[in-house]
């Protein structure tokens, strides 16, 4: 793996990998507070999008691995703007021994990854999500003790989280329902190109159209917003359209009483989630939020190396 960019370009035995390694980091964390394994590696993030956890967990994550962070804004960078993608990328890889990047267009990660003498990790684009997508598999298989067979049920816009819990779903054989309104589906090139990963690790997946019925077997409800950044041109319709698929209380009644909730954060409560189903007993938001730190601990170890 020479980049972490998407979950669609890495093989099957790099995934589980990387979700083995995000274990047994969070383990040896828990039991000593410490580690060399980036003892002296710098990471290079560079944000276009405003962040609290992906900053907050990669800046943390390699003070907790033994290395540092650098952290650089839009105002210091100007991606193609003040200078175009691939200097900079020349640039700031003569500096540092990997790069995060979170940013609008999937373009942008991928361009700047083929200029760079370094690893490359995807933080967020408007395309993907899959350190997000990593975290929810660590959180889902801590809680259930498996992932295979799992019915993991997401309500919303068919957007970029979604589409990398499409990927990470078909990679460990867990069931995607994706329910949405008619419209906000993820495209059919979507479904068809994870098809064989799916269908080779016996993973279901299905569009639906329906919350009500959708999570009635579900494992897993997970919801997100309506609105993601950068898309507030069309709130109002998108509110009036996505309404009747509020997780919430009614909601949860149709489904197992053991199912547990998710989300990838941050929340509009009151929108797509409420405060009684994020806040209650069955939640896992906040498990999802630290597992963020642990899962990305063992990308950067996996792209930056290890000095234990």
């Amino acid at each position: 793996m020479d980049h972490f960019i998407e979950l669609a370009s890495l093989d099957n035995g790099t995934v589980r990998g990387l979700l083995q390694s995000a274990h047994e980091i969070k383990a040896e964390w828990k039991a000593s507070g410490s580690s060399n394994r980036l003892r002296g590696k710098i990471l290079g993030m560079i944000f276009e999008k405003p962040s609290l956890r992906t900053r907050v967990s990669f800046d943390v994550g390699m003070l907790q691995l033994g290395g540092h962070a650098l952290m650089l804004g839009p105002q210091e960078i100007g991606i193609n703007s003040r200078e175009s993608t691939a200097d900079i990328a020349r640039t700031i890889s003569r500096y540092v021994d990997g790069v995060m990047i979170r940013t609008f267009a999937h373009s942008i990660v991928q361009e700047f990854a083929s200029f760079s003498s370094v690893a490359v990790i995807n933080g967020l684009t408007d395309a993907t999500h899959p350190c997000q997508a990593m975290a929810d598999v660590l959180t889902i298989e801590e809680h259930f003790g498996r992932l295979s067979g799992i019915q993991l049920v997401y309500i919303g816009d068919g957007n970029n989280v979604a589409r990398s819990l499409l990927w990470v779903a078909a990679h460990f054989g867990m069931n995607f329902t994706l329910v949405s309104p008619r419209g906000y589906e993820l495209p059919q090139v979507d479904h068809s190109a994870v098809a064989s990963l799916a269908k080779a690790n016996g993973a279901n997946i299905v569009q639906s159209h329906d919350p009500h019925s959708a999570v009635k077997q579900a494992d897993a409800i997970y919801t997100d917003v309506w609105v993601s950044m950068g898309m507030d041109v069309d709130q109002e319709q998108r509110n009036q359209d996505f309404l009747p698929y509020q997780v919430n209380a009614a909601l949860l009644q149709q489904a197992p009483s053991d199912a547990i909730i998710m989300h990838d954060l941050p929340a509009h409560r009151g929108e797509e989630i409420t405060d009684e189903v994020a806040d209650g007993p069955q939640s896992k938001i906040f498990d999802q939020a630290e597992n963020r730190l642990h899962a990305q601990k063992a990308i950067l170890v996996a792209l930056m190396g290890s000095e234990d």
